[in-house]
């Protein structure tokens, strides 16, 4: 119980030591490793990149995303993201999906949909946040733009060239794409989001990125 409790606060470490450990497997077996395969492999490390870029290195996503894109200002340590819903959207519901389609590489509308959901970040990370923070960049973007796109851009060739795609495997593919960003991010973040919430965020991970600095700096510069 010690274990996954510890785990559930430091998932995106973990998250990182396995990008590691795959980055191994793909540098040294790669060749043995099926194309399709490989190339949503990548797209999952890229996912796990990503991660750790929201949460470790700058971090700071928790408060980007309760601060910035929620509002909320009395319990933004814990609402509507916690450190409960964080982890189920981007462990149990993200590593997932990710995998599920790695298993089943041979269907590629699922591969195009995992490949979709990481290109689809672009919204949020690239539009969204970058409107309201009026930044460049913020925590997760670096991964979407230089690994995400990329990967996914790749992905949707080798497919094309390989006569692998089918007209209808886009509908399939955008159709599970915002299904899966409708049941896997945004359901667990609303069911479980509460302002009494026991799985707040710590301080350190709060405070990373400075995010309640850079609003404070915005509004005066605003008035």
């Amino acid at each position: 119980m010690e274990m996954l409790r510890s785990y559930t606060k430091n998932w995106y470490y973990v998250g990182g030591l396995l990008f590691f450990a795959l980055a191994f497997l793909v540098g040294f077996f790669g060749d043995s490793i099926e194309p399709i395969r490989r190339i949503l492999l990548l797209s999952y490390m890229a996912l796990l990149v990503h991660q750790f870029e929201e949460m470790a290195i700058p971090g700071g996503f928790p408060a980007v995303f309760n601060i910035v894109v929620s509002g909320e200002k009395e319990a933004s340590d814990r609402y509507p993201l916690n450190r409960k819903s964080a982890f189920i959207v981007n462990v149990l519901c993200a590593y997932s999906f990710y995998i599920v389609a790695i298993v089943f590489s041979d269907l590629i509308w699922l591969g195009l949909a995992q490949v979709l959901f990481g290109m689809a970040q672009i919204i949020i990370h690239g539009v969204l946040i970058n409107v309201k923070m009026k930044s460049l960049y913020n925590p997760g973007l670096g991964a979407v733009v230089f690994l995400h796109w990329p990967i996914s851009i790749y992905y949707i060739w080798y497919v094309y060239l390989n006569g692998l795609m089918q007209s209808w495997y886009w509908v399939a593919g955008v159709g599970l794409t915002l299904l899966a960003a409708m049941l896997l991010v945004n359901l667990p973040v609303t069911r479980l989001k509460d302002r009494d919430s026991d799985f707040a965020f710590s301080v350190e991970e709060m405070e990373r990125f400075h995010v309640k600095d850079k609003m404070a700096k915005l509004v005066v510069k605003q008035k």
